[in-house]
């Protein structure tokens, strides 16, 4: 039997592409240095809580987890579609006009931005749907930031809303990354729901895996370099490898492959608290439009699914972005100064189960990032590179990645 085509890294990527080899018949080694699948989509249990990595969510119109996943089986739970803004000391509801035409109206008539801006959104939806994917894609690219400009937002409402909102999104309230994943991200949202599957993120991951053949996937194996004949792991132990699929952090891909620029990477600061109620009731996103403090979001992912928090709980997740934080109980005390202004005296008592610092949340997306060059995956000599740095920063585009580079090293062998 000829070696196998060895993938190093079981996240999306890596996962999406031993699902393509396999598929095709191909003798396929999956290795992964940590003690489980998911890379960056993993969720842990602490406490009883179920704690992803960092916020995430699935949007549901993302066509290539159409395609991959079976989303009953991942029984998924909804957003509220819009978002509950703190503003001014007090809170305002931005509702989807499409999903929810009653609390629209009232959100219309609230002093949250003015017509002019509400209208804009509408025509920045319009722009997202107009034309294909691929066209989309085509489309001149400037930064998020200069396209919202174009479209006439106040400076006080893309403070207030779009910086939190997308800043959330594209981890940074620069706004830099490039108007086409502005126009990618709006299109998924308008085409679909905004969800966490019941039992975590990290349940996306274990689908995948699961649908592999027993010993293709081989954990805590970490990757020291690569040779002309396999993968050296970094206990010496050689991997013969007919081919190798990076599928890897960006910087991680690069050094491994000896690429000449790394992608550079945007990182994430999450803290996860549990409480006895949580601070509001519902299936909100709520965020910070105040333009200052540590915190940017606040969800309950509780309030979506009870999986998340055992009985009598709740689990309250806190985004913060661009922010420099000495230690985590300097972080801790910060934010629960500024939810106390929000929620009152309760937070006091909330419990913090977990600080997640991500170094490499996702590729940054500047507009040159999305151009072709930057998404090759073939390498040369039998090597081939997959990750979410390589498509969009998303789980469409991590699956994508995936799937190209497998179907790359199916194409060169000469397969249908």
């Amino acid at each position: 039997m000829s070696d196998p085509v060895v993938i190093v890294g079981g996240g999306l990527a890596g996962l999406a592409a031993a699902r393509r080899l396999v598929a095709a018949g191909l003798p396929t080694r999956l290795l992964e240095a940590s003690d489980d699948v998911g890379g960056r989509v993993r969720t842990d249990r602490v406490d009883g809580f179920l704690l992803d990595r960092g916020f995430q969510v699935l949007l549901t119109a993302y066509p290539e987890c159409r395609a991959v996943l079976d989303y009953p089986a991942l029984d998924l739970r909804p957003f509220e579609p819009g978002a509950l803004v703190r503003a001014g000391g007090s809170w305002h509801r931005l509702a989807d006009p499409f999903r929810r035409p009653g609390p629209a109206v009232a959100s219309l008539l609230d002093d949250l931005g003015s017509w002019r801006d509400k209208a804009a959104v509408l025509r920045l939806r319009q722009r997202a749907l107009a034309g294909t994917l691929e066209e989309l894609f085509r489309r001149p690219a400037t930064s998020t930031r200069e396209l919202l400009e174009s479209f006439g937002f106040s400076a006080a409402f893309t403070t207030a809303f779009l910086e939190p909102w997308l800043g959330g999104i594209f981890l940074g309230r620069d706004l830099g990354t490039s108007s086409r994943m502005l126009d990618f991200v709006m299109r998924m949202m308008a085409q679909g729901e905004t969800v966490l599957p019941a039992r975590g993120m990290g349940a996306i991951p274990r689908q995948l895996a699961s649908a592999l053949p027993a010993g293709t996937v081989s954990l805590d194996c970490r990757v020291a370099g690569l040779d002309g004949s396999g993968v050296r792991l970094d206990d010496g132990t050689l991997v013969p490898a007919s081919a190798v699929i990076v599928a890897t952090e960006g910087d991680t891909a690069a050094r491994l492959l000896d690429l000449p620029v790394p992608p550079r990477p945007r990182s994430a600061l999450s803290l996860s608290y549990a409480a006895t109620t949580p601070p509001l009731r519902g299936r909100d996103l709520l965020l910070n439009g105040e333009g200052e403090g540590p915190v940017n979001s606040v969800v309950c992912p509780s309030e979506l699914s009870p999986h998340y928090a055992p009985a009598g709980q709740a689990l309250i997740t806190v985004g913060v972005i661009d922010a420099v934080s000495p230690d985590d109980a300097t972080l801790d005390l910060a934010v629960r100064r500024q939810l106390t202004q929000w929620f009152g005296a309760v937070v006091s008592g909330w419990r913090l189960l977990r600080v997640e610092r991500i170094r490499y949340a996702q590729p940054d997306q500047l507009p040159a990032d999305l151009e072709p060059v930057a998404r090759e995956v073939r390498l040369g000599a039998g090597r081939y590179v997959a990750g979410d740095h390589r498509e969009t920063a998303s789980l469409h585009g991590a699956l994508v990645s995936g799937r190209r580079a497998a179907e790359a090293v199916l194409t060169d062998r000469g397969a249908p």
